[in-house]
C-alpha cells in the first residue's frame, strides 16, 4: 500500500479548554450516545482470521470530509477492548468523518490475547491497510486519514503515523515514551514489558514513539494536567523531542483526569473536535 501523503503539514493549533469533569471515575467507557440522524449503525468488517482483528466502520450522512481511525487503550491488555472507543463514534460521524473503530490482538490471557510485538502492531497496520477496501464514499488516499488514539491507542496511532500508514495523528494522553513508561512503571508490573516482549532499549526504536522522531505527519498530543494513570509528562518530552528533531508537534494541555479526554460530553473531546475541525 502507498504511504499517506496527503497532505502538507498544516500549522498547529487548538487552544487548550476547560472542562466538566468526568463523573465515570475511570470505571468503565461512557456510554454510546445516539447516532446522528440518517446516519447507519456501525458495520463489522474483519481485516484477518482472529476474533479480535475486526474493526467497526460508520459512514456520516453525506460525503465524508476523512476518515478517523479510532484506536482505543487499556495499556494494550486483553481486559480493555472496543468498547472504549465506540462513545466517540457519533460525534466524529455528525462532523463528517467516516469512522474506523479497530480492534486488535493485546497482551494477556483469555478472549483478545495473542498481542504483544509484533503481532499488536501487523493488526494496527493490517487494520488501516483494510480502508482501502471498504466501500467509504471516498478515495482514502485523497483524504485526511487521521489516527485517534487514547492511552495505549495513543502509542499506537502514533506508531502507525511513523509508517506513512496516516496524515495526521492525535495522541489522547497517549503513552508515547516506553523506556520512560517501564521506568515509572505505568500500568503496573509486567505492562510494558508485555508490549515490547522485554525491557524496552535503544533496541526497540521501531516501536517506541519517542525514538522514531521526527515522524512524516503532525502529531498533536491532547492531555490532561490532572492525568495521574498515563502522567502529562509523556506527552511533554515527547513534543519536546519531536519539535527538536524538526518535526511538527503540539502540546494541547486540557483540565481533566485520564478519562476526560475521551468523554464525548467533555471540552477535552470539544477540543479534539476542534482540532479535526481545522483540517
Amino acid at each position: 500500500m502507498p504511504r499517506r501523503t496527503l497532505l502538507t503539514l498544516p500549522a498547529l493549533g487548538a487552544a487548550a479548554v476547560g472542562l466538566t469533569v468526568l463523573v465515570r471515575g475511570g470505571v468503565g467507557p461512557e456510554e454510546v450516545p445516539p447516532m446522528p440522524e440518517g446516519v447507519r449503525e456501525p458495520q463489522r468488517h474483519d481485516y484477518g482470521s482472529d476474533p479480535s482483528q475486526f474493526g467497526e466502520l460508520t459512514l456520516p450522512a453525506g460525503l465524508p470530509r476523512g476518515v478517523a481511525v479510532v484506536v482505543h487503550g487499556g495499556f494494550w491488555k486483553t481486559a480493555y477492548g472496543i468498547e472504549y472507543a465506540r462513545p466517540l463514534v457519533p460525534s466524529l460521524v455528525e462532523q463528517g468523518w467516516a469512522t474506523w473503530a479497530i480492534e486488535y490482538r493485546r497482551v494477556g490471557g483469555g478472549a483478545g490475547g495473542g498481542g504483544g510485538n509484533p503481532e499488536t502492531f501487523d493488526d494496527v497496520r493490517a487494520a488501516i491497510e483494510e480502508l482501502d477496501e471498504l466501500v467509504l464514499g471516498v478515495d482514502p488516499s485523497t483524504v485526511p486519514v487521521v489516527g485517534i488514539g487514547h492511552s495505549a491507542g495513543g502509542h499506537l496511532a502514533t506508531w502507525a503515523g511513523g509508517q506513512g500508514l496516516l496524515t495526521h495523528v492525535v495522541s489522547q494522553a497517549g503513552v508515547l515514551d516506553l523506556r520512560g513508561a517501564y521506568t515509572a512503571g505505568l500500568g503496573g508490573p509486567g505492562t510494558v514489558t508485555g508490549i515490547v516482549g522485554g525491557v524496552p532499549t535503544s533496541a526497540d526504536a521501531d516501536i517506541d514513539p519517542v525514538q522514531q522522531v521526527p515522524l512524516p505527519v503532525p502529531v498533536w498530543c491532547v492531555h490532561a494536567t490532572g492525568d495521574d494513570i498515563v502522567p502529562i509528562s509523556q506527552s511533554r518530552s515527547y513534543v519536546e523531542a519531536a519539535t527538536a528533531a524538526g518535526g511538527t508537534a503540539r502540546l494541547v494541555e486540557v483540565e481533566g483526569d485520564h478519562f476526560s479526554v475521551i468523554d464525548p460530553a467533555s471540552d477535552a473531546w470539544a477540543t479534539t473536535l476542534t482540532i479535526l475541525e481545522a483540517l
